[in-house]
């Protein structure tokens, strides 16, 4: 039965796709686990560091499951299937917390595009990336010839999506992808989770909104989010909010 499961140790949190059976396929069921379990991580200041993995040695995630988009019909799956994956690896992009990719195996299609969704990635050496979108009639649907051109570039996309190749993680690696190739994955994300527990929460939750603002992942979202974190720490906020729930002209004080 697939599924995902959510552990959180020490304020790191591990998300792992379980549908081994079918490679962690993802289907509507894990979609929504995922979901839910995002926006809970967002909101519980315990957790520092998301991690997700996949059940397994042999894959991380081989794409989106056949059977469970097959048979919509092209306005479901338009209206759908595509948004409602897309709006999900948008809000693990641009989650307020570092996020990890323990690739442990094969990364396809939307597997790819999930990994492709978190900050860092580490992959096992055996670990293939692949867009075999074209194989079954279909194209990426969920960042891959968005996010992940803007991260390794044109060239290389087009390889996977229009050529059907499959990149090696030493590949990746070079092509600035990969952060790092581990025998063990999972255990090398939690050593580097382990090292951000040092940095100042706020500071890093700031940064990457930084980071993300200047790569063009939603820019007017994150600077506006920039604007509302300073404004908020202001005097004149706090006057604002005082003299409105007084019935009162506001005193601000520019500070």
């Amino acid at each position: 039965m697939s599924g995902v499961a959510l552990e959180v140790k020490g304020g790191v949190a591990t998300l792992t796709l379980q549908n081994e059976a079918k490679y962690n396929a993802l289907d509507v069921p894990m979609l929504e686990a995922l979901e839910t379990h995002i926006d809970a991580i967002e909101r519980d200041s315990a957790v520092r560091v998301l991690i997700l993995t996949g059940a397994g040695q042999k894959a991380f995630c081989s794409g989106a499951d056949i059977a469970a988009w097959g048979s919509l019909s092209p306005a479901e799956f338009a209206r759908h299937w595509v948004r409602d994956g897309h709006r999900l690896f948008d809000r693990i992009a641009r989650l307020s917390k570092p996020t990890i990719s323990a690739i442990n195996g094969h990364a396809f299609g939307g597997g790819l595009e999930l990994a492709t969704a978190c900050d860092l990635r580490i992959a096992a050496p055996k670990a293939l990336l692949a867009l075999p979108e074209a194989r079954v009639g279909i194209v990426p649907g969920w960042s891959g010839t968005q996010r992940l051109v803007r991260l390794i570039g044109e060239v290389l996309v087009k390889e996977m999506a229009l050529f059907g190749c499959r990149i090696s993680a030493e590949r990746a690696q070079q092509a600035g992808f990969l952060a790092e190739i581990s025998e063990d994955p999972l255990q090398a994300a939690q050593a580097l989770a382990e090292e951000q527990m040092a940095l100042s929460p706020r500071a890093v939750e700031i940064t990457k909104s930084m980071i993300l603002a200047g790569s063009g992942e939603d820019s007017g979202a994150m600077i506006e989010a920039l604007g509302s974190a300073a404004i908020a720490a202001s005097d004149d906020r706090d006057e604002g909010v005082a003299a409105f729930m007084e019935k009162r002209a506001a005193q601000f004080t520019g500070k």
